[in-house]
């Protein structure tokens, strides 16, 4: 049996034509797969985001609100100064030797803070009591001879009634009476002046031993021992006040009122105070003084303010906020409550509730509305501070509904 060979034009047909892939041509495929992957990807997310069954929100916060900012008329910064504060230094210079006190110390008025050395000022006294004892010699020593003098006088008065002593000589007694009298008189100045002197170095002695001024708190120590007091001057290496102290029952709040607001602030007028150290305290006060000038570079007035009862935590220079009231608060108006923005109320059945987001959805919680705080409201109900809630909520919105928060 022979096979037959396939013809010639058959073969042709077989072959795969390349003239087409060129190197230019090549990629084209690959790069439209590339863009209808990508373009699919996005039309996937903008699917994703924009899903139908989310409902568009804007949100709220509930927020800590306290029942006395109803009466504020305005607000004021500035900061807790002590009224009684003192720089406590020393007239006499000296190298500081002792130092009994540091920063928080509390002082009564008398206590040795500090001492300087007082070796030369020793001295000096050591020799006024012994310029007090010569003067006490010369004293005794003038005595005796006043009481010399005097015999001698009573002695030539005698015999010159009897004729024997003549009236020069007679004269000569009584001059030397009178001598002796100076001389003693001279002697007790002489003590006085000693007596002066040690007094002088009794001061000085004093003013090495620098004392607390008033009853209060030692708020920075200037120097250490070893340190050169030299007050009244700047020398290099020399230091002046050794300690900074100040009375801590006359802290007050000195704030800046813009003049534009002084007619809001009187005298007496009362204030809330918080300390931005102590955020989740109020204090009341008063104030007690304006200051009769403005701050030209600032527009404002300085208003000092008295704290009503004052807290072991309130420090000198602490930041303050103060609240200027048009009435007196009492405890109940300063203790923290819940508020809401009123535009988060829904009603629903008669009943008062807000939508509480909780991940991307909401839910419903009764509520219960009390007074009104500034811009809020007083709310109760199973809600607490910093819960996210949908702000003027449509009649779409209902429990369980997904939402997506709108950007701002």
């Amino acid at each position: 049996m022979s096979t037959t060979s396939p013809a010639p034009s058959t073969l042709k047909q077989l072959k795969i034509d390349r003239s087409n892939n060129t190197p230019g041509n090549a990629g084209k495929p690959r790069r439209w797969g590339r863009w209808i992957i990508a373009g699919a990807a996005l039309l996937a997310i903008m699917g994703f985001v924009m899903r139908p069954g989310k409902i568009e929100v804007q949100v709220t916060s509930v927020v800590t609100s306290y029942p006395s900012q109803q009466y504020a008329q305005l607000t004021a910064s500035g900061y807790v100064v002590a009224q009684r504060r003192a720089a406590v230094a020393s007239k006499a210079t000296g190298r500081l030797v002792l130092l009994n006190v540091r920063e928080g110390s509390k002082v009564k008025q008398g206590d040795v803070l500090a001492r300087l050395d007082a070796s030369d000022v020793q001295a000096a006294m050591a020799q006024a009591q012994a310029g007090i004892r010569q003067a006490e010699a010369g004293v005794a020593q003038a005595n005796v001879e006043l009481v010399n003098a005097e015999a001698d006088f009573k002695r030539s008065n005698g015999l010159r009634a009897q004729g024997f002593v003549s009236l020069q000589a007679l004269d000569a007694a009584s001059n030397r009476v009178n001598a002796a009298k100076a001389a003693v008189r001279l002697a007790q100045a002489a003590v006085a002046v000693s007596q002066a002197q040690l007094k002088v170095q009794q001061v000085n002695q004093d003013f090495t031993e620098i004392r607390a001024p008033f009853d209060g708190v030692v708020l920075v120590k200037n120097a250490n021992v070893g340190d050169i007091i030299t007050p009244f001057s700047s020398a290099a290496g020399s230091q002046g006040a050794v300690v900074t102290m100040a009375d801590m029952s006359t802290l007050e709040v000195e704030a800046d009122v813009s003049e534009s607001n002084l007619a809001k602030a009187k005298i007496g007028q009362p204030v809330e105070i918080t300390l931005d150290a102590l955020p989740d305290s109020r204090f009341r006060g008063n104030i007690v003084g304006i200051v009769p000038t403005v701050d030209r570079a600032k527009a404002t007035v300085m208003t000092k303010i008295h704290f009503e009862k004052l807290d072991p935590r309130i420090l000198p220079e602490m930041s303050a906020k103060v609240t200027i009231l048009s009435q007196a608060v009492t405890d109940a108006d300063q203790q923290p409550l819940l508020a809401i923005n009123p535009k988060a109320v829904a009603e629903r059945d008669g009943k008062k509730l807000v939508f509480r987001i909780k991940d991307d959805s909401v839910e419903a919680i009764n509520i219960t509305l009390g007074r009104k705080i500034g811009d809020n409201m007083e709310v109760s109900g199973e809600i607490k501070s910093g819960d996210k809630l949908v702000l003027s909520p449509s009649e779409k919105i209902k429990p369980g509904a997904k939402i997506v928060v709108a950007s701002k």
